[in-house]
């Protein structure tokens, strides 16, 4: 069985700073101009970096022979895998493990494959990447819907092992954001003779 847990908690915190924008500026702050969408455009990436992660469990499931379904654990939405963990661990094991995998590896492209760094969705794509990793290596980690407690239960590997096999592709993935000028301020966006952070609409 697999789950969708409360990684929305992250998504819907974001949103709700929408109301809260912030500007900071040489002297005083003047009007920021919103010429732009560049919180929606962020805000874009992030949800489709999750939205990635959930396709790949379907996938996955529907390639290993299952039939997913959707239903609730505990009053949340929770994708199930339809798998026996008795008779098929390993096919647990992989179902559980394509999400993060999934999102690891488009945030390794990103950073990978040349081409115009820094823009908005892309920014809000790593931050999904990065996010969603760390909900399972910390708050998320022993939830009964989690991935990483799926991913234990069906190996020889531990909830701690696997913290460290994913948080530190992040971990690498972060230092490398924080290394790039192309990434620089990675949450604010440029404004009229400042710098603002939060969202617009």
């Amino acid at each position: 069985m697999r789950l969708f847990r409360p990684r929305l908690l992250g998504l819907t915190g974001l949103i709700l700073l929408s109301g809260l924008p912030l500007t900071v500026g040489a002297q005083s702050a003047p009007p920021v101009v919103h010429v732009d969408h560049y919180w929606g455009r962020f805000a874009l990436g992030f949800a489709g970096s999750i939205l990635a992660h959930e396709t790949a469990h379907l996938l996955t499931a529907y390639a290993v022979g299952s039939h997913p379904h959707i239903g609730l654990d505990r009053g949340r939405p929770t994708i199930f895998s339809g798998i026996d963990t008795r008779l098929h661990p390993h096919k647990q094991f992989v179902f559980s493990a394509a999400g993060l995998t999934t999102q690891a590896l488009i945030d390794e492209a990103i950073l990978d494959i040349p081409h115009t760094r820094g823009g908005a969705i892309e920014r809000g794509i790593l931050a999904g990447g990065i996010g969603t990793t760390l909900f399972y290596i910390t708050i998320g980690r022993n939830a009964s819907v989690s991935d990483i407690t799926f991913m234990a239960k069906t190996s020889s590997l531990s909830k701690t092992q696997l913290s460290l096999i994913f948080g530190g592709f992040s971990a690498i993935h972060a230092l490398r954001i924080s290394r790039n000028p192309a990434y620089d301020h990675f949450f604010i966006r440029p404004a009229e003779n400042g710098i603002a952070a939060g969202f617009n609409y």
